[in-house]
């Protein structure tokens, strides 16, 4: 570990910089975890074709740099800075952390050849997922992996690049995700941190800690892996100045969002399930030792020798986003009248039942092609029952992960509600209603930026596991299930599982009518797969 102990007489601050879905942020902390200043940028994520979904990783290091000024202008030598922190505060090290597992391919500079494939949103690579399951074994790939090939996975869409974009694949030679491209464009070094590449199938293995050498050669042949490291390690020291931040700061490799954020409320420890509202919902357990299921992901954790069980839907906010778009209750305002209008609609909604598979479904469904269901529409259902209806189905969804991942084996003791919508009271008393789950919300849940800031204040102190998370972020409150609603959500959580497979044949047809067929087919002819004899000849 590169260890840089601050001066005397300086107070040490850090920068967390966090790029997720529908927005970048960042932080400036202080060496008692206080937040001094925090900055944010809006963007949105490209769909070229449906089921993709895409970046520009340009907007990631223009927001970086945009965010890190705003934080840490004033700071610069000779600049007046401002009465918010204290007078002898520098930089000591720069966090980072991003949505994933996303793939960026680059050339052999780190130039990218074509915008970031985000992660198990974009759903372009079923074909790809049927090919490997075919050359490697399904249960083979979960075995080593921890993970069954799901949209999720890296290494098909790998494959649908070769497959689909052979000029950008003859110029790739690197692969980045935005936690691991921000560290290159800072510090030059290609480092990817281990979590990720356990999210990486079938290129890692999780209880070696390596790559794995064979199925990369088949997957991604002439990529250069980059080297792995643990997130709170540092990938290297800044190679310029950028803003008050000196050049030789050092930075840390940081990870994931999710598993960030897990780290800045310490849902870290055996028993705890982080559960992060956002744009979508995921879920991380820590568990005491490796579990594998068909449905959830296996991955290593944030620290060295933890793992975890994961899952994540592929919307939650970004329902009730569209909901408050289509009703015209964007404002601020409007929002709070369109949460107040649900609230009172009460629990059930007034009938009404959603699916919440707007965009496909990840865990534990596994369906791309799933879709929306409202059942129960009548003329007398108002805006905030379709809201409150919303909220329920992510709670059921919520509820139907966990169920998963105790089936597999997760102990679930403690549960860390952080993200955007812990901000209001109602979406997490819902869950916890729905779930019969109490909830500790942090007093911050600013989110992942935090947990990057955390991460690098390991490198500016001796012992790895650096700061006392209680004393940073100690909880604000706990969120208590209601036991009088138990009897009605059991219900209602019966008839949701029943709605699934009894319209999913109607949603496939209708999904093929407006996406093209996403169901797997046999492995043909492709970049994956040049002859049959490639296939017959892989690991099995």
């Amino acid at each position: 570990m590169l260890i840089v102990m601050p001066r005397p007489l300086v107070t040490p601050g850090l920068v967390g910089v966090d790029v997720g879905t529908s927005s970048s942020k960042g932080v400036l902390v202080g060496p008692d975890g206080a937040i001094l200043r925090s900055a944010t940028r809006a963007h949105a994520v490209d769909r070229p074709a449906p089921g993709q979904v895409e970046m520009d990783a340009a907007v990631w290091w223009d927001e970086l740099v945009a965010i890190v000024t705003e934080l840490t202008s004033d700071l610069a030598p000779g600049a007046v800075r401002g009465a918010d922190v204290p007078a002898d505060l520098e930089v000591a090290a720069v966090g980072v952390s991003g949505m994933g597992p996303c793939v960026l391919l680059a050339d052999e500079a780190g130039t990218p050849v074509r915008p970031a494939i985000l992660y198990g949103v974009d759903t372009r690579a079923t074909r790809q997922i049927a090919e490997l399951d075919a050359a490697l074994g399904r249960t083979t790939v979960l075995d080593r992996c921890g993970s069954a090939l799901s949209s999720q996975a890296v290494g098909p869409k790998i494959a649908w690049v070769r497959e689909h974009e052979p000029q950008a694949w003859s110029r790739t030679r690197r692969l980045f995700m935005p936690a691991s491209y921000l560290a290159f464009r800072l510090t030059g070094a290609y480092v990817l941190d281990h979590h990720s590449a356990s999210q990486s199938t079938p290129l890692y293995d999780p209880r070696t800690h390596e790559w794995i050498d064979d199925w990369a050669d088949l997957v991604a042949p002439g990529l250069e892996l980059p080297a792995l490291r643990w997130p709170g390690e540092a990938a290297g020291t800044t190679r310029e100045p950028l803003a008050g931040v000196p050049a030789g700061t050092p930075v840390v490799t940081g990870t994931i969002d999710a598993w960030s954020e897990a780290v800045s409320v310490d849902a870290t420890h055996v028993g705890d399930l982080m559960l992060m509202y956002g744009t979508t919902m995921f879920l991380v357990a820590t568990v005491a030792e490796p579990l594998r299921s068909e449905s959830m992901w296996g991955t290593v954790g944030a620290y060295p020798g933890t793992h975890n069980l994961a899952g994540g839907m592929a919307t939650s906010g970004a329902i009730t986003s569209w909901l408050r778009d289509l009703t015209g209750s964007g404002s601020s305002t409007g929002y709070a009248e369109l949460l107040a209008e649900a609230e009172a609609s009460g629990p059930g909604a007034n009938g009404l039942l959603m699916l919440p598979y707007l965009a496909g479904e990840r865990t534990p469904v596994q369906d791309p092609d799933a879709r929306g269901v409202v059942a129960g529409l009548t003329l007398s259902h108002s805006r905030g029952d379709l809201y409150r209806a919303a909220l329920e189905a992510t709670a059921f969804g919520v509820r139907h992960n966990v169920e998963t991942l105790r089936d597999a084996g997760a102990e679930i003791s403690r549960v860390v509600a952080v993200g955007g919508g812990t901000q209001g009271d109602l979406w997490t008393q819902v869950v916890s209603d729905v779930t019969g789950l109490p909830q500790v919300v942090p007093t911050r849940t600013i989110g992942a930026s935090y947990g990057a800031a955390m991460l690098a204040a390991g490198l500016v102190h001796e012992h790895g596991r650096l700061v006392d998370v209680a004393a940073w972020n100690p909880p604000a409150r706990v969120v208590e299930p209601d036991p009088a609603l138990r009897a009605t959500y059991d219900e209602l959580y019966g008839l949701y599982r029943d709605l699934y497979p009894a319209t999913s044949d109607v949603v496939h047809a209708l999904a093929r009518r407006t996406d093209g067929p996403s169901a797997p087919t046999a492995p043909t002819r492709s970049a994956l797969s040049p002859d049959r004899a490639t296939l017959e000849g892989a690991p099995a």
